[in-house]
Formats: C-alpha cells, sequence, structure tokens
C-alpha cells in the first residue's frame, strides 16, 4: 500500500529554534538551508555594500543598509523569513531590533550553486508580490546582473564591466569589477 508523504511545513519557530551558526530561510512554509558563503562570494557582498553606503553617506540619504545575516519579514506571517544578501531599506517605520518587517525598497541576491533557482524564480516571485521597489541578482558565474525595476515593469541585464544604474537612485551606478 503506498502512503502519501506529508512534506513538512516550518514556522519562524523553527528558523529560531535552529542550533547557533545554522542559517537557513523559510519561504511559504518550507525551510531551505544555507551554506556558508564563499569568499568570491563575500568580496562581492562587502564591494556593492560598500559603494551602497558610501553613495547614501555622500548624498545625505535617508536609507539604510543591511548586509546579509539580517531578517526580512515580508509578510506578516509565520511562515516567510529571508536573509536576502543586501537589503536596502528607505522607511525606518519598518525596522525594529529584529530586523525589516515588510519590503525592503532594494534587495540583491548574489546567486550561488545551491540558491540558483531560488533567488532567480522563487523569491524573485516573492519580492515582486510583497512590494519589493527593486532587485537585482548577481551571477558571479556568468558575470552578470539581472536588475528587475518591479515599480516601472523593467528587466535589464548587464555585464560586471557595465555601469549598472540603480533604479531607486537617480544618478547612481554601480560596476563592479
Amino acid at each position: 500500500m503506498d502512503v502519501l508523504r506529508k512534506e513538512e511545513f516550518y514556522t519562524l519557530d523553527d528558523v529560531y529554534a535552529l542550533p547557533d551558526g545554522e542559517r537557513a530561510e523559510l519561504i511559504d512554509g518550507k525551510i531551505y538551508y544555507m551554506a556558508p558563503p564563499n569568499t568570491g562570494h563575500q568580496r562581492l557582498l562587502n564591494f556593492i555594500n560598500t559603494e551602497i553606503n558610501m553613495y547614501i553617506r555622500e548624498n545625505n540619504g535617508k536609507c539604510e543598509v543591511f548586509p546579509a545575516p539580517f531578517a526580512v519579514f515580508l509578510n506578516e506571517d509565520e511562515i516567510n523569513y529571508l536573509e536576502p544578501d543586501i537589503s536596502v531599506i528607505c522607511d525606518p517605520s519598518k525596522l525594529d531590533e529584529k530586523g525589516c518587517h515588510g519590503a525592503p525598497d532594494w534587495i540583491i541576491e548574489i546567486v550561488s550553486p545551491s540558491s540558483k533557482s531560488r533567488d532567480y524564480m522563487t523569491k524573485l516571485f516573492k519580492y515582486r508580490t510583497a512590494g519589493v521597489r527593486e532587485y537585482w541578482i548577481v551571477d558571479p558565474e556568468k558575470q552578470m546582473v539581472m536588475v528587475y525595476v518591479f515599480e516601472n515593469d523593467k528587466v535589464e541585464k548587464y555585464d560586471f564591466v557595465e555601469d549598472i544604474p540603480v533604479g531607486i537612485y537617480e544618478g547612481f551606478s554601480i560596476k563592479i569589477q
């Protein structure tokens, strides 16, 4: 007799109960364990994060930049918890000691082999429907960046060596070298 296998369903409590040092994201009740990032990933994250911080500081911007690990609670529910590589939040009322409650203005994910399908499909859908204004998928293997400016329904593809315009900041672009 075949028995249907019931898929596990997780909540925020399960994420908070993980052993110290173990990281995971929760998307619609499904848990995704995260491997530690490699050196190349961290170099990219540090470079992009620094470029954004310098731009905001030099222009007296009100937005804040948070690199991973940083909790983003996209929806007011117990089944979604994400840790984008970089989150830019311009509404301080969304922030508290636990993280960001609601959609950040700009999210950047740096693709790793284990996260590729989630970054290009699952998270793209989640971020768009939650109200994220701009989403970048940085793909080190392909040396390219997919830029989704949801508020304008724009999708652009850039190579690392090109100036990549930032949709939420007029006149700001980043060249990944």
